[in-house]
């Protein structure tokens, strides 16, 4: 029974302080997501978010803390978009790219940095731009320069936590500590978007809601499946005589996973897509031509089949792009020269190396659309049946972070239990 599965988890010492460790962590950052920022009315925002759904979409994410107006409202926005930007940057400067494949553990930790460094900048940067919309569409009273400075910092300083945050759960816990803050995030929000859907009942759009639910258990059917679903490339380790012993001869596989990428790419695509529906709205009250132009935008991408082309287009493109960045085909068939292993009718080296490559984009292209049609089903219902549900804009994409965070989490979990010779999931 599963919770005999539970107990066995609790009585391993320090298996039970990580996991404890974790639901404290999360603790706390649900009650930052409650603290709202001083000096600053926020009775009018729930007016606001009801008419702009992006900003809907964006609040889902970070928790409710952007409709509180908390301390933390950003969530982790600008740090996802720092490392975005380091991604693209290891494209363009060789130097990065060497520091960060090249160099091993100290280079990764390096290259963090970078990132968390970038991270303030634009922290401060976007917390501005959304006061400033704010205050442009009535949602927020007029500030004043003191109090527009001091809650530039206060939300700058929460990005900043919640990075520290999920560094420590990722350190000392158990499970990826920005997915984690993300995914708890998520499921804060669906008592409250439960209880939306029970108060704005309506039976005519029974349909809607029907559609909702097999989506979501397709989903979750679809998610489990290509998570877990990987091609194993058989290697084979030839034999080596040191002294009076013999090593090698054995056989084993390399593992290529369907989605190497995991959300990652929903959450880098998700980041990007939003950003026309922001500005659109911070220019939309501008004059002339900007008016025009950022109302034109506003427009298109309210089209539920153009908003949901380009996203299926980015998801797909951030799939190769992320799994280019972290899995390097050249470097693992290098390691296995030295090692003694090959893989069986290729040659070791290049050809492994372009065999590898081969494999991994024939599995990735069923990853990666797979991905993409997650991130789409719900404008694409929405296009076909004329419904615009809440529910639906934002099922496929929660519904996956969920599951894949809780599968990791699990996965995480069941190697703890291994090394300690205990019965597993």
């Amino acid at each position: 029974m599963w919770y005999h599965k539970v107990i066995q988890i609790f009585k391993i010492q320090d298996l039970r302080k990580k996991i404890l460790f974790v639901l404290g962590i999360l603790v706390v950052f649900r009650v930052m997501a409650n603290i709202p920022m001083p000096g600053i009315d926020i009775e009018n925002l729930k007016k606001f978010f009801e008419q702009f759904q992006v900003f809907g979409l964006i609040n889902m994410f970070t928790g409710g803390t952007l409709e509180n107006l908390s301390i933390i409202m950003l969530g982790l926005g600008p740090y996802i978009t720092a490392v975005i930007i380091m991604q693209l940057l290891t494209m363009i400067f060789p130097q990065l790219e060497k520091i960060y494949k090249e160099e091993g553990e100290a280079g990764r930790h390096k290259f963090e940095q970078y990132g968390k460094i970038l991270t303030v900048p634009l922290a401060m940067l976007q917390g501005y731009a959304m006061l400033a919309l704010f205050q442009r569409q009535g949602a927020i009273g007029a500030l004043s320069s003191t109090t527009m400075i001091s809650a530039i910092i206060t939300v700058a300083a929460g990005t900043i936590f919640l990075m520290w945050l999920g560094e420590l759960i990722s350190e000392k816990g158990i499970g990826n500590g920005v997915s984690l803050l993300i995914f708890a995030g998520i499921v804060a929000r669906v008592p409250v978007n439960i209880r939306e859907v029970l108060i704005k009942w309506d039976p005519s759009q029974l349909p809607s809601y029907v559609l909702f639910v097999s989506m979501s258990l397709i989903i979750i059917a679809g998610v489990v499946l290509i998570n877990e679903g990987r091609r194993n490339i058989p290697v084979s380790y030839a034999k080596r005589v040191r002294g009076t012993k013999m090593y090698g001869g054995v056989s084993t596989y390399l593992p290529l996973n369907v989605n190497p990428a995991g959300v990652i790419p929903i959450i880098f695509a998700l980041s990007i897509m939003l950003f026309p529906g922001m500005i659109a709205n911070f220019l939309g009250g501008a004059g002339g031509w900007v008016g025009q132009a950022s109302q034109s935008v506003g427009n298109l991408f309210q089209n539920p089949w153009v908003y949901g082309a380009i996203y299926f287009a980015l998801v797909v493109l951030f799939t190769y792009f992320y799994t280019a960045v972290t899995f390097d085909p050249k470097a693992i068939a290098t390691n296995l020269q030295k090692m003694g292993g090959f893989v069986p009718g290729i040659r070791p080296g290049t050809s492994t190396a372009s065999f590898m490559h081969y494999i991994l984009n024939r599995v990735l292209l069923i990853g990666a659309l797979f991905l993409g049609a997650i991130a789409v089903i719900p404008s694409v219902i929405g296009g076909i049946t004329g419904v615009t549900v809440f529910g639906f804009f934002i099922g496929g994409t929660s519904l996956l972070i969920i599951v894949s965070v809780v599968l990791e989490t699990m996965r995480q979990i069941k190697a703890q239990l291994q090394m300690r010779e205990y019965e597993t999931f």
